[in-house]
């Protein structure tokens, strides 16, 4: 029986370059289509582990099939990766030495990774819409600050703006379609959105988080969101707490779009005020305001209750 082997994938939209931290085959390309990963990824040992960075979408074929495989696999922050290189040494970075640093940091460290779950198709569809509404509200806000004040297409801008209004009502039906064929995720939405400051899009956004992985606690959720804070200090100083933002950037915004909305309200108003008398600025508010929201969420999603604001700890 072969004993199982620690891998690398650096991958590119053509091919990828494997690689074994113990050396037991040679460093190569493979190309990026589904026979030939299908063939290589069959030719691993049972009980392989495969690391690879997320790559836009090139790397979903290999990870899909890796799993189907009955591979571990592990979807790396490309941030992590390359602060590993660097720490151990390689001074170059090329898609062989790309594949073999991830190599060797899945063979040292793969007992503190988070081996990568599947969607479900339903699933993956509507995260891809979620996404790419966020792209699409980004690309209204640049046209809306970039260009209100040239003189001479105002008529044109406004033309503009009202088609990518009536795309974002459809991409919102999309969007509701694709939850009412989910259940869980229905549930999950219409319990998030008791919650004040939690619209529709919100609701729906947090259902979906909650519904992919099988968070253990709220401080795992916390911290798949991006929003937990990283201690700076070094013996008597203390530096500044900076959110790690590890987790998808479309969550975080969403989650800051709620919070804004929410400390206008009577139940987290004095909350939000609360923290502001405590001398912090107001996105700094926001962002303790919008820790606390999604630590509500996972909450009543887990107790399967509506929620109720008179069990709220004091607003302190």
């Amino acid at each position: 029986m072969q004993t199982a082997l620690d891998v690398g994938i650096d991958v590119a939209s053509k091919t990828v370059v494997v690689a074994c931290a113990a050396g037991s085959f040679a460093t190569r390309p493979v190309l990026n289509e589904r026979q030939e990963l299908r063939r290589w990824l069959g030719s691993l040992p049972a009980g392989s582990r495969v690391g690879l960075e997320a790559t836009g979408g090139y790397h979903q074929l290999v990870v899909d099939l890796a799993h189907a495989a009955g591979l571990t696999v592990y979807v790396l922050n490309a941030r992590d990766v390359k602060n590993y290189a660097e720490g151990v040494g390689r001074r170059g970075k090329t898609d062989r030495v790309d594949a073999e640093v991830i190599a060797r940091f899945i063979a040292r460290e793969h007992d503190r990774l988070h081996a990568y779950v599947p969607l479900s198709v339903a699933q993956r569809h509507l995260e891809q819409l979620l996404k790419r509404r966020g792209r699409l509200v980004a690309t209204r806000v640049a046209l809306e600050l970039g260009w209100h004040d040239v003189a001479g297409i105002k008529a044109e801008l406004r033309t503009l703006l009202k088609a990518h209004g009536r795309l974002l009502r459809q991409v919102d039906a999309l969007i509701a379609q694709a939850v009412v064929a989910m259940p869980e995720v229905q549930a999950r939405a219409r319990r998030v959105r008791s919650i004040p400051g939690y619209g529709e899009l919100g609701s729906i956004t947090l259902a979906q988080a909650l519904s992919h992985l099988p968070f253990t606690s709220a401080d795992a959720f916390i911290a798949h969101t991006g929003l937990d804070p990283r201690p700076q200090d070094s013996g008597a100083r203390r530096g500044r707490r900076r959110l790690s933002k590890r987790g998808p950037a479309e969550l975080r915004r969403v989650l800051h779009i709620c919070a804004m909305s929410a400390a206008a309200t009577k139940v987290w108003g004095p909350y939000y005020q609360a923290q502001r008398a405590k001398g912090l600025s107001g996105t700094a508010a926001l962002v303790v305001l919008s820790r606390k929201m999604a630590r509500t969420a996972f909450a009543i999603c887990k107790q399967q209750v509506d929620f109720d604001p008179s069990r709220l700890r004091p607003m302190a």
